[in-house]
């Protein structure tokens, strides 16, 4: 017969004060990365070439008029900065998904093809279809779902492997660049500029009617990937030990993936492909909360305020006016080479 000791006290209040410590400090990073995104989304409506006080902005955001600030404000402002969080939360809550999913920080929708699908299309209905507008954003939708359809395909092999999925991901991507490429190689001028500025990433221009479409995709799979937040837990540690605790792992990776790739297609359909946000936002999160818990709102709320801030710098830091994917862009490359090298130094693979 075998006797189990069960853990001294001081083990068991140890565990508790240290599982309370961790819950403490996600709710305090949680409330103040929220607290940064209404200052940055505030700060967004109040500068420009005219800067409007506080005052002036709530008395716009509420219908009122004032003179001036109606048009520049409610008009240009507002939808580009509410673009921008919905931009935003979708690419972040995106991409942690399939780096909790697969396991692996290289497991972005930036570095998997997701979002090279997507622009490959877009590019093409630009120039060889003289396509515009929603036609545009639904092809770069479609495209999305169809590169995440024929990548789950490919790497299904009595289950989905990550790194194969990966790697499979990778290869899309570069044929997708190459499409890409080629595209832009055959492009007018205007057709050239207008896919240039569709595949770099901008919030130039926003209207309602783009954001609107990426907000109710927002509403409507958000809750999707929060209500799988324990079974996204359950598969870092593994697809055996995830089915040993009851996790049906293919069902939860397939609708996981639906959601992820249909939340990034709207957003990027709505303001392109803002490179790197998905791949940046799972990472800091996990640096800032720490290592337990679903980073998946905490990772949303880094994005937002990650496309919120480079939109700024785009616009008023750089003595010149720059798309936020440019700026983005900055910022990701060197931490995807660091990364590279990382986990090339200390002998792992991807």
């Amino acid at each position: 017969m075998t006797v189990v000791v069960p853990p001294p006290a001081a083990t068991v209040d140890a565990v508790a004060r240290n599982r309370v410590r961790r819950a403490g400090r996600r709710r305090a990073v949680i409330t103040v990365l929220a607290v940064l995104v209404v200052v940055a989304f505030a700060a967004s409506l109040m500068i420009g070439r005219t800067f409007y006080p506080p005052g002036d902005v709530v008395r716009v955001v509420l219908g009122q008029e004032v003179q001036g600030a109606t048009f520049t404000v409610g008009r240009l402002r507002l939808p580009r900065a509410v673009l921008a969080v919905v931009a935003g939360l979708s690419f972040g809550l995106a991409g942690v998904t399939f780096q909790t999913m697969l396991r692996n920080a290289l497991a972005s929708p930036d570095v998997i093809g997701v979002t090279s699908g997507a622009g490959a299309a877009a590019a093409f209905a630009i120039v060889f279809l003289g396509w515009s507008g929603t036609a545009v954003s639904v092809t770069a939708i479609v495209a999305a779902l169809a590169v995440a359809l024929l990548m789950y395909a490919l790497a299904f092999t009595d289950g989905v492997v990550g790194t194969r999925l990966i790697l499979i991901g990778i290869g899309i991507a570069a044929m997708a660049r190459s499409i890409t490429s080629w595209v832009l190689s055959e492009a007018g001028a205007w057709d050239f500029a207008e896919a240039l500025r569709w595949l770099t990433g901008s919030l130039n221009g926003s209207t309602w009617e783009a954001t609107v479409p990426a907000l109710v995709a927002l509403v409507v799979l958000a809750p999707v990937l929060l209500v799988l937040t324990r079974q996204l837990g359950a598969l870092q540690l593994g697809d055996d030990t995830a089915s040993a605790l009851g996790i049906r792992v293919d069902r939860t990776r397939v609708v996981a993936i639906v959601a992820a790739v249909g939340l990034l297609a709207f957003a990027t359909a709505a303001c392109g492909p803002i490179a790197f946000v998905s791949f940046l936002a799972g990472p800091i999160a996990a640096r800032i909360v720490g290592p337990n818990g679903s980073l998946l709102i905490p990772a949303a709320l880094v994005g937002a305020l990650l496309v919120l801030l480079a939109d700024l710098v785009g616009q008023f830091a750089l003595g010149t006016r720059f798309p936020v994917g440019v700026v983005t862009g900055v910022l990701g490359a060197p931490y995807l080479i660091y990364l590279i090298v990382r986990t090339n130094r200390a002998g792992g693979s991807l």
